[in-house]
């Protein structure tokens, strides 16, 4: 297979990631498909940075489109020297796979601390929106005997175990893929062979 063709694959992956991680995100701002606790300013701290859209979606999708585009390149080269440009390309896929590290590890990070901290809600023993399982350090997740401490929103702690949790995942798998990445744009640059001879012929 060769480098351009790799990329092209793991943009095509890394497009689909961003978008679920953007979709997950949306969720998290709407517990049970309501409006109103985002209105009321009732979601969690860690809700509200944005991780799914702005890191493992808008900051993903720069390498993905980037990636894409690298097999349809037409490669014209540097001085006249097609496999230069080739290289060129695949080294400056590198740069862009960075920017999908940055993005996907600030999702990791704050996916992580949400599930660590806990979600925003209203209890029935303090009758007042706090963080009730601040101090547990993630321990409530295997306590789900005391979920129910939460009564709105309802189920708020079930919705944003599973969406960090699969943020956590998404911003994982897209962090894995854009270190692929970069070692794949290293290795096509420093070698300068994007596709094969049959296949430059063709293009």
């Amino acid at each position: 297979m060769c480098f351009g063709r790799r990329a092209r694959c793991i943009g095509y992956k890394l497009l689909i990631l961003a978008l679920l991680s953007i979709v997950a995100n949306i969720l998290l701002y709407f517990p049970n498909g309501e409006t109103r606790f985002a209105s009321e300013h009732h979601l969690g701290k860690y809700v509200e940075c944005l991780h799914g859209i702005l890191g493992g979606g808008f900051l993903v999708l720069i390498p993905a489109a980037v990636f894409i585009g690298l097999h349809n390149d037409d490669c014209c080269g540097c001085f006249g020297h097609k496999d230069c440009g080739k290289s060129c390309a695949m080294l400056s896929s590198v740069l862009a796979a960075f920017v999908g590290i940055l993005g996907s590890g600030y999702c990791i990070i704050i996916s992580a601390l949400g599930l660590s901290h806990g979600p925003y809600c209203f209890t029935h023993l303090q009758r007042n929106w706090i963080y009730p399982f601040t101090e547990s350090s993630g321990g409530y997740l295997f306590e789900y005997n005391k979920w129910s401490e939460c009564q709105e929103p309802q189920n708020i702690v079930q919705w944003n175990v599973t969406l960090f949790s699969i943020l956590l995942v998404l911003g994982g798998i897209e962090f894995i893929l854009c270190f692929i990445q970069i070692i794949n744009g290293i290795l096509g640059g420093l070698c300068g062979l994007c596709c094969s001879h049959e296949e430059v012929s063709h293009l």
